[in-house]
């Protein structure tokens, strides 16, 4: 099932991202992770691509673990360093896998290596969709892309992508609704009005999402910066904190008229079984 189609319904749709194993040997713990995150019935699952295409074959394994669950999967496909030959490659293993749903990225450059060729997401996208019928999202970054400069050349640049073929935009993690709802308007301002999926991190760790934060320039606000230093030494009562700040963004979300959201679980099932928990009546 294409997920633009789920998107565009009514129904709302509470999603999450898996990522896939470096090492061959931590495969088979990843394909369970996989068989309890399903058990909570998400929209769909994203699986993610390593740096340079380093767990491709990982990634097409997850994600047809996935679909094998009756959850269509979103796998994610990075470019920078890639020729027209890989990306070609890669998508045939996706198709011959039943994976019709990709998220084209740029990804990383990697320090002191070259770009292949495709500079942009919208190089990919455009490529993707001339290979076949598939559903192609995007990334949009609410507080805009580090490189971009400024918000509005952000946009600009997304504008690309939705020219290119994007069907719909999954955005990097926000903390603070009201810079969506900021997003939201210049986005349509600028004539974008595909689906918008709203990424939501529950936090975990404080080292990792200050680390994670300082990558992508995003912005903490003071009352979850307060949840991160007042339980960062207590992890259990920090986890528990991060579903019940993430479960309340979600609730304002769906309170405002979005019907998707997107979790980033970093792998953990318990993550998004206590906020599928949490809105079991909502979501109804």
């Amino acid at each position: 099932m294409k997920i633009v189609d789920l998107l565009k319904s009514e129904k709302i749709c509470i999603s999450c991202e898996l990522f896939p194993p470096k090492q061959g040997t931590e495969l088979q713990n990843a394909l369970e992770i996989v068989n309890k995150i399903a058990d909570v019935h998400p929209a769909y699952m994203s699986v993610t691509y390593g740096a340079g295409g380093s767990t491709v074959g990982h990634t097409a394994a997850v994600a047809r673990a996935v679909q094998a669950n009756g959850i269509p999967a979103l796998a994610h496909l990075t470019c920078v360093q890639s020729d027209a030959d890989r990306i070609m490659s890669v998508l045939q293993e996706l198709q011959r896998g039943g994976i019709e749903n990709i998220l084209a990225l740029r990804g990383d450059l990697p320090q002191g290596s070259e770009v292949g060729e495709f500079s942009h997401a919208s190089d990919l996208a455009a490529f993707i969709k001339r290979q076949g019928d598939f559903c192609v999202g995007g990334a949009a970054y609410p507080e805009g892309h580090p490189e971009a400069g400024a918000l509005d050349k952000d946009i600009e640049n997304t504008k690309y992508k939705i020219d290119a073929g994007v069907d719909f935009l999954v955005t990097q993690m926000i903390f603070d609704n009201n810079v969506l709802y900021n997003y939201m308007f210049r986005l349509l301002s600028a004539g974008i009005n595909v689906p918008v999926v709203p990424g939501i991190m529950p936090v975990t760790n404080a080292k990792q999402i200050t680390r994670i934060c300082q990558l992508s320039d995003t912005k903490l606000p003071p009352q979850f910066r307060a949840i991160v230093e007042k339980f960062a030494d207590k992890p259990e009562a920090l986890k528990q904190a991060g579903i019940a700040y993430a479960t309340g963004q979600i609730i304002d979300l769906l309170a405002n008229g979005f019907t998707n959201v997107h979790i980033y679980t970093m792998n953990k099932p318990e993550i998004i079984g206590g906020i599928m928990y949490n809105l079991s009546e909502i979501t109804k």
